[in-house]
């Protein structure tokens, strides 16, 4: 299930190249900040897109403290696996007490 919060208006590409003019453009400016307002706006996103792209592209690189883009991948559908297991659990435990209570019913009949 696609979390709609996250947009994809922009394509891999266009995000990697983004994060890439922000790290060579960054020295020109005042602030990494500064680079990614003005970036922003030259791609057509918000500035706040561009900085999280900027601050996972970083824990990708090891920069920055933070699960990287295939940890947080693997942990989505570690979580995924875990909610259907439970769920084929749940479902399993109900058809068992089911079938049991159908048995003792069966043996106590005359």
């Amino acid at each position: 299930m696609e979390n709609h919060k996250t947009s994809r208006k922009f394509s891999p590409e266009v995000r990697e190249r983004a994060v890439r003019m922000v790290f060579e453009h960054a020295p020109e400016h005042t602030s990494q900040w500064a680079a990614i307002t003005s970036i922003a706006v030259k791609i057509g996103c918000t500035a706040q897109t561009l900085h999280t792209w900027v601050r996972q592209a970083e824990r990708d690189q090891g920069l920055r403290a933070g699960l990287t883009t295939d940890e947080r991948e693997r942990m989505k559908a570690l979580e995924r696996e875990n909610r259907e297991l439970r769920q084929a659990n749940e479902i399993l435990r109900k058809a068992s007490a089911y079938f049991a209570q159908a048995e003792l019913d069966r043996r106590w009949k005359p």
